[in-house]
């Protein structure tokens, strides 16, 4: 029975200012944590029970999540920190050592085990890459996509020979110097004989000390390389073009929530908006309790979180709101992320409610 592991760990600083008060796993993606789709993901492909690494912000995965019955299967929480000063405070292990400190606890990978980053969007045939991983008799896999020679700097990139077996890992290389474009997704598939080559007790790392030591070891490692959506919110400016593909509808299982009443317009419960005053275009969803005055006009893909409010005159272009922020009338954003707190154009630069440099106005609608 193949297990699952879910790395949600880390602080996620380079996606802030969204993870300032939530775990990267529990950024939305249309209204649900994008560790959710993960979790979907596997109960779709058999896997029932899954084990989760958590540090910062913990409670707010551990909260929502449960003990996973809400989804049929069967969650699990290891949590990384110490004790520093009579308070516990978060300290990830590493990918790999946070695996091995569960392993010693309990044995649980007993079997072949997919592990995967809770941060990114991924629609893998899970079932055919493990039968892929078990016919090839491997101790581990790394399920790989192929990329443009010219991308290959923003991404791990591995080398393997003709038969799939990787021969060596490249970080980042600059595009005449990377001897493959095939791109590490962070997806892997483990034997349990995989934890034998951690050291106990110590921060270690899958991608820079796990899987060179493999290599070394001549070990059966492998990659695959199939065709499947991985979308990663590796920055920021990630974020703002992960909704954009999904609101399209580029990613399978991820439909708009909300009911469609106009071609590419969907809504939730208790909107209020003047249709015949406002010029709105799909795709685009409003949020329960969202209110749109006249005069507004909204061109998507677009998402417009609960509680927010659009006020006369308001313009959005490609614009993802988060709940309860208020646009202040007259006020023209393209192409940003918006909380009641911030704002986030689409390259990473932020802008904080308040700043006299900006000329956007924009606020807490519950206020």
């Amino acid at each position: 029975m193949t297990k699952g592991m879910i790395l949600a760990a880390g602080q996620g600083t380079r996606v802030r200012p969204l993870t300032k008060d939530i775990p990267k796993p529990m950024v939305p993606i249309l209204g649900k944590p994008v560790m959710e789709y993960l979790i979907e993901l596997m109960a779709r492909h058999g896997i029932r029970e899954i084990m989760v690494n958590v540090a910062w912000h913990h409670r707010k995965i551990e909260e929502y999540f449960g003990d996973g019955s809400r989804w049929g299967v069967d969650i699990g929480y290891s949590y990384e920190g110490v004790l520093d000063h009579g308070d516990i405070v978060p300290r990830p292990k590493g990918s790999a050592g946070g695996m091995r400190h569960i392993q010693d606890a309990s044995g649980f990978f007993d079997d072949t085990t997919l592990v995967v980053c809770g941060d990114a969007l991924v629609d893998l045939d899970i079932s055919a890459a493990v039968a892929e991983h078990r016919a090839q008799g491997a101790l581990a896999s790394v399920v790989a996509l192929e990329v443009p020679r010219s991308e290959v700097a923003n991404y791990g990139i591995v080398v393997a020979d003709a038969q799939g077996r990787i021969q060596s890992f490249q970080e980042k290389p600059q595009p005449e110097a990377a001897h493959s474009t095939l791109a590490s997704t962070g997806i892997y598939l483990f034997e349990p004989g995989v934890l034998d080559y951690v050291p106990a007790g110590q921060h270690y790392d899958i991608g820079a000390q796990l899987f060179p030591q493999l290599v070394q070891a001549q070990q059966p490692f492998f990659v695959q390389s199939r065709p499947f959506h991985w979308i990663d919110i590796g920055r920021v400016s990630d974020y703002w073009t992960v909704l954009q593909r999904v609101l399209s509808g580029e990613v399978a299982h991820m439909p708009m929530p909300g009911r469609e009443i106009r071609p590419g317009i969907f809504v939730g419960l208790n909107t209020q908006v003047d249709w015949e005053h406002v010029d709105i275009h799909g795709p685009v969803y409003l949020g329960s309790s969202v209110k749109i005055d006249a005069g507004c006009r909204i061109q998507g893909p677009a998402w417009i979180g609960h509680g927010s409010h659009l006020r006369s005159g308001a313009q959005l272009d490609r614009c993802v709101l988060m709940e309860y922020t208020r646009i202040g009338a007259g006020v023209h954003m393209r192409d940003m992320v918006v909380s009641p707190q911030y704002c986030v154009d689409r390259e990473g630069n932020t802008v904080y409610r308040g700043d006299d440099s900006t000329t956007l106005r924009w606020s807490d609608a519950r206020a």
